[in-house]
């Protein structure tokens, strides 16, 4: 009997191992079909399930499982689970010498820095060029100094933007840099159902402004057809907010789905839907992490195409009216085999970008290209805290200074969650910024603006939303400033920077006169009843010969105007004396007589209200005529100043060709100057 129940044990056993090893093998084949899609966290789960149900005693497919379980969650930054996967395949004897240099790699990325350097240290014993183990080990020395020694940076979670689950990066936008966007995985994202790649919902563009105390609003999903129930994220935009690039990743059930770049279209307030941009024919890849250099001429992005230097590179296309064209590897001095991404521009122009190739603290650090002292580049490693041992990537910029906001997945309770923080750094920076705007009207966002420094320095700017451009400026160098529109005149202005000890922002004003309606010269008196000049003209005056000098090329008539008390003809003879005492003026300095023509219209030509007074005085309305009829029907107040508006001495653009053509009507040419320097707006580092 005691021999039965034997039997019957070990037949029972039998069948228990075989039907945990049979269960085994589902979860397997499950993962490795998760596994070939890209589904890593569902892929995890399988191979977790697949360990657990495979016995002690099978050591070697123990070990083969627990490299696989690495794998999936080395992909979805779940670090510890990485290392201690990693370290049941050493224990089972199934470690390659790729084994050890990555669970060398995850275990920079927890902090364990001795651990890392015995790693590294092993694959060196075996690889001694392995480029990788190299850095890593550097990594291992190195990181305990740099979060020691510090910065001059501060770092602070931003809660406020921030949810239970993924938030990273984030892109400034609005003239003020009052709106942000970002890529969140929250519980408010498009779609139903869990992505197999990360566990979570598939993250989608979120966007929030700031109130009038400048405070951020609780953040929403950006409205329009950009969001889908797929993952969007890492918002690009071009440098006059009207488009954005992003990454977008499709899934199938049946077969792997490749990232990529898409672009939308703002329409009013609201993001179009996302069309995919073609990079090259090379369907076969990933095409993630876009970024446009701030002339709006390259599109930067990660990839992992054939031809560049080993894992994520990052690459360039130029953007032109008819798509894109000519893709470029960025090259060796900032690829290496391992993964650099997120590329990000500050609006100086200076190259930010994440690698976890590098020497640094662990995971993706941060890095910047700047000039050497042999007029090269160098890549910089910003140290700790804006550096850490996990994952820190996604800068942005709040306009030249060094602050903005970047995202990081330190300090999340080994859950890998990535968070925005906010950053800065007190530079000592001086910038210039103007404001272009028509005289007596509104800002021209249209407008161009051409800075020259007497160091070399030949740049174009773009000119935001409100009228407003921003560069840095160099102690030492005096800059001449240009601002065009067309359909105006230009206006130009010269300043030297001197040394500073604290930042410091020079602001500049740029009024531009529109050739088509009459300029008001403000500031111009004349003596009572009388045609003289007072001397408190001559700076107004002095202006208009720097406008007239500044426009060679113009003709203006120079107009005068008195309100309607008075006879007609007194009225007329005075304006007239007093539109030629100007003219006068300017001929003394310098101006030729035959570029002016002085009319006085005395009371003929009332003025006209433009939206910009119409907005000043609320009782009043854009293209009221203000006429002696009009007047009288005003209380006394307001028929005052309507009188005093009607004072005035103003100028008109006659002529845009002045001295442009000789007596038999031929075009005058002058040889062209050679180009000094291409402007540094069309001139990154050379990669």
């Amino acid at each position: 009997m005691a021999k039965h129940k034997t039997v019957l044990f070990s037949i029972i056993c039998c069948c228990l191992v075989l039907l945990t090893s049979c269960g085994a093998d589902i979860h397997m084949r499950k993962g490795e079909k998760f596994y070939a899609v890209g589904d890593y966290f569902d892929a995890g789960e399988q191979f977790k399930k697949a360990y657990s149900k495979t016995p002690a005693k099978e050591r070697k497919r123990r070990g083969e499982i627990a490299l696989r379980q690495a794998e999936c969650y080395k992909r979805i930054n779940a670090s510890q689970k990485a290392v201690a996967a990693y370290r049941n395949a050493v224990r089972y004897k199934t470690a390659t010498i790729e084994t050890h240099l990555d669970l060398g790699r995850q275990l920079l990325k927890t902090g364990e820095y001795k651990s890392a350097a015995t790693e590294f240290r092993m694959v060196l014993d075996s690889m001694p060029d392995n480029i990788l183990a190299k850095n890593g080990l550097a990594s291992a020395e190195m990181a305990p100094a740099w979060k020691k020694e510090g910065s001059r940076y501060t770092v602070k979670r931003q809660d406020v933007l921030n949810s239970k689950r993924a938030d990273y990066s984030p892109m400034l936008a609005g003239d003020q840099y009052d709106i942000i966007y970002f890529t969140s995985t929250r519980n408010e994202a498009a779609g139903d159902e869990l992505s197999g790649i990360t566990g979570t919902k598939c993250a989608d563009i979120f966007v929030a402004e700031k109130d009038d105390k400048g405070k951020w609003k609780k953040p929403q999903p950006v409205d329009g057809g950009l969001n889908t129930a797929f993952d969007e994220g890492t918002p690009a935009l071009t440098p006059d907010g009207h488009t954005m690039y992003i990454t977008q990743c499709l899934t199938d059930d049946q077969y792997p789905r490749y990232a990529q770049i898409a672009e939308s279209r703002r329409s009013d307030a609201s993001w179009g839907k996302a069309e995919r941009v073609e990079l090259t024919k090379d369907t076969l890849s990933s095409y993630a992490h876009p970024a446009v250099s701030p002339d709006g001429k390259w599109l930067y992005f990660v990839s992992d195409m054939p031809g560049g230097q080993g894992g994520l590179d990052i690459w360039r296309v130029r953007l032109t009216a008819n798509g894109t064209g000519g893709v470029e590897n960025l090259g060796p001095k900032v690829n290496t085999p391992g993964n650099e991404m997120f590329p990000s521009f500050r609006p100086n122009g200076d190259f930010y970008f994440s690698s976890d190739g590098l020497p640094g603290m662990g995971g993706l650090d941060i890095y910047y290209i700047t000039a050497d002292s042999a007029g090269g580049m160098k890549v910089v490693h910003p140290g700790f805290p804006l550096n850490s041992r996990g994952d820190d990537f996604g800068m942005t910029f709040e306009g030249l200074q060094n602050k903005g906001y970047f995202s990081s997945n330190r300090d999340d309770q080994g859950k890998g969650w990535d968070k925005i923080y906010r950053f800065e750094n007190p530079e000592i920076i001086q910038t210039i910024k103007g404001w272009v705007y028509e005289t007596d009207g509104y800002e021209l966002p249209e407008a161009l603006v051409y800075l020259v420094g007497d160091d070399g320095t030949n740049m174009t700017l773009n000119v935001k939303g409100d009228g407003s451009f921003e560069q840095t400026a160099k102690p030492g160098v005096t800059y001449v400033i240009l601002a065009t529109c067309q359909g105006h005149l230009n206006h130009k202005e010269e300043i030297s920077i001197a040394e500073v000890t604290e930042s410091t922002e020079h602001t500049l004003q740029f009024p531009l006169a529109n050739i088509s309606v009459p300029t008001l010269i403000e500031n111009i008196f004349y003596d009572f009843d009388k045609a003289t000049l007072k001397p408190e003209s001559a700076a107004a005056l002095d202006k208009l010969v720097e406008l007239l000098n500044e426009n060679p090329n113009i003709t203006i008539e120079l107009s005068a105007h008195c309100d309607y008390r008075g006879s007609e003809a007194y009225n007329k003879t005075l304006s007239q004396k007093r539109s030629e005492a100007v003219c006068n003026y300017l001929v003394e300095h310098g101006i030729a007589a035959d570029r002016l023509t002085p009319v006085g219209y005395g009371k003929n030509k009332p003025k006209v209200i433009r939206k910009k007074q119409a907005e000043k005085y609320n009782w009043l309305k854009e293209n009221d005529i203000l006429t002696q009829e009009f007047i009288e029907k005003l209380p006394k107040e307001q028929q005052e100043i309507c009188n005093q508006l009607n004072r005035r001495t103003e100028f008109l653009v006659l002529r845009t060709t002045y001295g442009m053509f000789d007596e038999k009507g031929n075009l005058i040419t002058t040889p062209k100057k050679k180009k000094e320097k291409q402007s540094e707006n069309d001139n990154f580092f050379d990669f």
